[in-house]
């Protein structure tokens, strides 16, 4: 892995430091303050290490209109019957909730930042200094948008869904061109969910290898920790999921997100498959060797008188592994005892007549 280093607020994010965890809150406050208010206590209590937020309105995302595409009709669709702005009518979280939230963030400990859907939202969230910006998968082509968030000088999150690799490297190169040299790319599927077969995780180092000065993470919609902790050991050092209360109290997005119980898994687990990459290692290491005495060994199992053969009758491959090591059992039989040896003792090479 490459040795790029992030900070975020007063984190640092890169391949020796454990995975970042973001709590995505998206339209799961069901438009009520205080459930925003709430999920961000309970993200806190679950050791997430940040949460996001989303910055639009219907009108700064699409126009009121129905016909061709601005309706859902896909009835697989969590949203189907709706059109686009009816949907970021009920999704969006007003701006005037922003501060009041990421002023609690703050005494919560969380990292706070959000997704800025066009230039106006850019321009707002400079005012609550927000300390970086995440770019959605439907909005990484959006060159305009890419600059106006490059030119504030934070570091980026992008999502790389809905993309191909043209698609990404091109986007990456705005961002440079414009001010931005630290940059988040998440592997992401943009289906809601995602099913474990279309999360393609191997593309994670592989994304590695072509953004050598990028971090790589994982926005991940599938249910269940699964996907996220296997991204870990591919190299993901970023992990996004949605977050709610409870699914059962419904929302745009509940279904396809985490509950707090999963989201401390996350928490927990990710860090232990992260600590459990160490290093390579191909010899016994120094936690092992107080259990180098369970291994086997040649030991006796009966008395032998001096000058008597060792046979399969009075020595065997036993615990504990003091004795000689068990490739030597073939060599040892046959072989006469320089002296008398007790029962239960470990058979080294000063016993045996080897002439």
């Amino acid at each position: 892995m490459n040795g790029v280093e992030i900070k975020i607020a007063d984190r640092l994010i890169g391949a020796d430091h454990q995975p970042f965890i973001i709590a995505e809150m998206s339209g799961n406050h069901n438009r009520s303050l205080d459930r925003a208010m709430e999920i961000l206590k309970i993200a806190a209590t679950t050791g997430a290490h940040a949460v996001k937020l989303q910055t639009y309105t219907a009108d700064t995302m699409t126009i009121n209109h129905t016909g061709g595409l601005f309706d859902i009709t896909d009835k697989k669709s969590l949203w189907y019957g709706r059109n686009l702005y009816e949907l970021y009518q009920e999704a969006h979280t007003p701006w005037e909730w922003h501060k009041p939230l990421f002023d609690y963030a703050l005494e919560l400990g969380l990292i706070c930042f959000s997704t800025p859907f066009d230039e106006t939202a850019v321009d707002f969230l400079e005012t609550l200094n927000v300390p970086c910006y995440k770019i959605a998968s439907f909005e990484n082509t959006d060159h305009h948008l890419l600059k106006k968030v490059a030119q504030t000088g934070k570091p980026v999150i992008m999502s790389t869904g809905i993309a191909n690799l043209a698609d990404i490297i091109e986007s990456v190169q705005v961002l440079k061109e414009n001010g931005c040299n630290k940059i988040v790319l998440l592997k992401c599927t943009s289906t809601y969910p995602s099913t474990p077969e279309n999360t393609n995780l191997v593309t994670i180092p592989v994304l590695q290898q072509i953004f050598r000065d990028c971090i790589i993470g994982l926005s991940d919609h599938t249910m269940g920790v699964g996907a996220s902790i296997a991204s870990v050991a591919l190299g993901a050092r970023v992990i996004e999921k949605h977050f709610t209360i409870r699914r059962a109290d419904g929302g745009v997005d509940s279904t396809f997100s985490m509950e707090p119980e999963e989201m401390k898994q996350l928490v927990i687990e990710s860090e232990r498959a992260y600590l459990a990459m160490g290093k390579v290692q191909l010899d016994v290491q120094k936690a092992e060797e107080k259990s180098k005495m369970f291994k086997r060994s040649i030991y006796i199992v009966k008395d032998i008188r001096a000058g008597e053969l060792l046979t399969k009758d009075n020595i065997r491959i036993i615990r504990p592994g003091d004795g000689l090591p068990p490739k030597y059992y073939d060599m040892a039989l046959g072989k006469r005892a320089r002296s008398d040896i007790k029962r239960g003792s470990p058979l080294g090479f000063d016993f045996l007549n080897l002439s």
